[in-house]
């Protein structure tokens, strides 16, 4: 089978399209033929080797896919042979044959495409464990969604949306804006204009917002403790370098700033997370954007875009 392997540490180009055998699903595993794998700003960090974890040498890249099953094991009573699924955590999705264990596949409805099935697992489950998990948000609360445009910030504006909540987007190009609104923001900022926050709080009569999804923390932290509502919630899920803050700002408020990574989900918290997502998936609430298609062997070229400012949804590689 083809396959993208990455045998040395280092830029995009270290990621060389070959020829692999073809993988064995264990008994509790099953087999996929991949159709759609997407592309992850964690997988240039882990490809770079600059990620706190790093794979084996030499490694396949992806573990977000959209395909269909091949095969399974004596075990798995879930999926089998034939059904159109994703799954998500998969080690070595960026080949056309991947095997994962069960709990890590779930059906793909006949209405969601591939590609998109492609794009859910790192940002929808990043998106609902910083939301309901870690943020703990309700319905009828306020969402402030950074970054609305990207993969994790339509995932977070639909699931926002979805719960009931009031939801502001910020993104920094008018077209990213009007995507954000189109997946259900009630109004989009442009974060590339100081004045924004001072927009927030107008648009929140002064009450200010009660669970925000941080993109970029070393740019936004502080501010965004200036428009946090009485025991507002601030989840960090990315950050390029430090930033000071003036934690006064936490103490009227009974704030709390608190940091996520999806590599800290329990299973049971996966469970949860595509429960959620499977249902949203059925009843149409959730459609992952797609921003960019391009075929596998054009993985270098990925990775150099997915790292571009201006994010448009999600960037898949197809097979």
């Amino acid at each position: 089978m083809k396959a993208i392997v990455v045998r040395e540490f280092g830029a995009p180009e270290v990621m060389q399209l070959e020829e692999m055998p073809a993988p064995n699903p264990s008994a509790a595993q099953a087999l996929i033929r991949v159709h759609a794998v997407g592309v992850n700003p964690v997988d240039t960090y882990v490809r770079s080797g600059t990620y706190a974890r790093k794979p084996p040498l030499p490694y396949v890249p992806g573990t977000d896919v959209g395909g269909v099953v091949e095969a399974v094991g004596p075990n798995v009573s879930g999926v089998k042979a034939g059904d159109r699924v994703y799954a998500h955590a998969v080690n070595g999705g960026c080949a056309e044959l991947a095997v994962c264990d069960e709990w890590q596949v779930h059906p793909l409805p006949a209405e969601v495409t591939f590609q998109q099935g492609a794009a859910i697992g790192v940002p929808y489950a990043t998106a609902w464990r910083a939301l309901f998990i870690r943020g703990g948000a309700r319905a009828g609360e306020t969402a402030l969604i950074h970054g609305a445009s990207g993969g994790v910030g339509v995932a977070a504006v639909q699931f926002a949306r979805a719960r009931g909540m009031h939801v502001i987007g910020t993104a920094g190009t008018e077209p990213g804006r009007q995507l954000a609104r189109d997946q259900g923001a009630h109004a989009a900022l442009d974060h590339r204009d100081a004045g924004h926050f001072d927009q927030i709080m107008a648009l929140t009569s002064g009450r200010g917002v009660d669970v925000v999804v941080e993109m970029l923390a070393n740019v936004n932290l502080d501010r965004d403790l200036d428009v946090l509502a009485f025991k507002g919630r601030i989840v960090v899920i990315g950050s390029r370098g430090r930033v000071e803050i003036d934690p006064r700002k936490t103490m009227g408020r009974d704030a709390a700033v608190m940091g996520m990574t999806l590599f800290n989900a329990t299973r049971e918290e996966f469970h949860e997370i595509h429960s959620g997502i499977v249902a949203g998936l059925e009843n149409g609430t959730l459609r992952p954007a797609i921003a960019r298609e391009l075929p596998l062997a054009d993985v270098v070229t990925a990775h150099h875009a997915v790292m571009e400012s201006g994010a448009m949804g999600k960037i898949v590689l197809v097979l």
